[in-house]
């Protein structure tokens, strides 16, 4: 699981809707239902860029979203 530091995870958004952001192994997932865009962490470095972003299915956005939401913590 990637470590950010929790204050840099509470300013973060989603650069495309601007919605909070879940961390989830090595993954960034937007909040936002109608983008579903997850950025990549690479050596503890969030890429926020477009480019970079990938849009993941429905089942699974569902699926990370209810667990972060049930958890505490960030999933890992």
């Amino acid at each position: 699981m990637a470590n950010l530091d929790s204050e840099l995870l509470s300013i973060l958004v989603c650069p495309e809707s601007h919605a909070r952001l879940v961390l989830v192994g090595e993954w960034l997932y937007s909040t936002d239902a109608a983008t579903r865009r997850r950025y990549p962490i690479r050596d503890g470095i969030p890429i926020m860029l477009m480019d970079e972003a990938e849009t993941v299915d429905e089942a699974e956005w569902k699926r990370i979203i209810n667990e972060a939401s049930q958890s505490p913590s960030q999933t890992d």
